[in-house]
């Protein structure tokens, strides 16, 4: 069985996007992928000892599945639909990855300078894995939700929150890759 090797031009999959958005709102359902985790949260009693995740958890099994397809959908992506060549970066983010000191993105999309183990129990290692982790997930609560609930359901309600959310998301970006970034990399 062949399949297609090469990655899907814009005007197939942002169609294809638009119609799952537009079939989950249709059924009331909104796109999210943070709230599946406060759905496993309630599945597993965390609503006993905290109010936010008792709710009914029941009504969320739908988005559970959804994140099951994406896991089974990007486990046949990379397995079965990528053409074998590696990720392809442009020439000024190479030189930018260079002056950082980071060279093995060409082993993977994550530099291992920064991804492994022994980085874990360093100070550095600290800053970007752990106290990333709970900032972000810090954030995607205050904020109502992650990245794709908002970029892609939030902005198709016109939704102003979502907008300002977006906004938030790309200028925490900026600032983290041209001034956070290079120091923390520099500890």
């Amino acid at each position: 069985m062949e399949f297609i090797k090469d990655p899907w031009p814009w005007y197939v999959a942002g169609p294809i996007i638009a119609f799952v958005y537009t079939m989950l709102a249709m059924f009331g359902k909104s796109f999210g992928i943070s709230s599946s985790l406060r759905t496993v949260c309630a599945i597993a009693g965390a609503g006993k000892k905290i109010p936010f995740f008792d709710f009914d958890w029941k009504s969320q099994v739908w988005n559970l599945m959804f994140i099951l397809g994406s896991i089974i959908g990007g486990f046949i992506a990379t397995q079965y639909m990528t053409n074998g060549e590696g990720m392809i970066l442009a020439d000024s983010t190479v030189a930018s990855l260079q002056k950082m000191n980071l060279t093995s993105y060409e082993e993977g999309i994550y530099p291992k300078e920064l991804f492994n183990w022994d980085l874990l129990f360093s100070l550095k290692g600290f800053i970007i894995m752990i106290v990333g982790g709970l900032m972000i997930g810090f954030g995607t609560r205050w904020a109502g939700g992650c990245t794709s609930g908002h970029a892609i359901s939030g902005l198709a309600n016109l939704q102003m929150p979502s907008l300002i959310a977006v906004i938030g998301f790309f200028i925490g970006g900026l600032v983290m890759t041209h001034f956070l970034l290079p120091i923390i990399l520099n500890l």
